[in-house]
């Protein structure tokens, strides 16, 4: 599946975050868009290890953008919170690494990796700042 829960959930953390004056916590956040706290705290923490988000401890602490809008991809975001690229289908992206001995006769594959490719792209190019209009 390309969007996720945890896709989901980062996109509209990371739009919150764009519009706060201050740190918000994990909290504070789950409460505005209605996520399971743990869960989401877990996609902040990959949000900030990746350099997405900067994370502040403390009685005032929480998480703000490391990063203008306008310098956030959503390949990038999307990559930080599955542990992957996120794939349009499960398949491997070349032949050669394909597990199955199908591979060479699969009619299909040059078509999905066309589409992955596309897709990719696309991720790539839409920024915060685009969602943000």
């Amino acid at each position: 599946m390309l969007i996720t829960r945890a896709s989901e959930y980062a996109i509209l953390s990371l739009i919150v975050l764009s519009k706060a004056s201050s740190p918000m916590d994990s909290e504070t956040l789950s409460k505005e868009l209605s996520i399971p706290k743990s869960f989401l705290a877990k996609i902040l923490q990959a949000l900030a290890k990746n350099n997405i988000l900067k994370s502040f401890k403390g009685v005032n602490g929480g998480f703000v953008l490391q990063k203008e809008p306008k310098d956030i991809n959503m390949l990038e975001v999307m990559s930080a919170v599955e542990g992957k690229a996120p794939a349009v289908f499960e398949c491997a992206p070349s032949r050669e690494d394909c597990p199955s001995d199908r591979a060479k006769i699969c009619s299909i594959w040059p078509f999905l990796n066309k589409l992955q490719g596309k897709i990719d792209l696309f991720l790539a190019e839409l920024t915060l700042a685009d969602i943000l209009e």
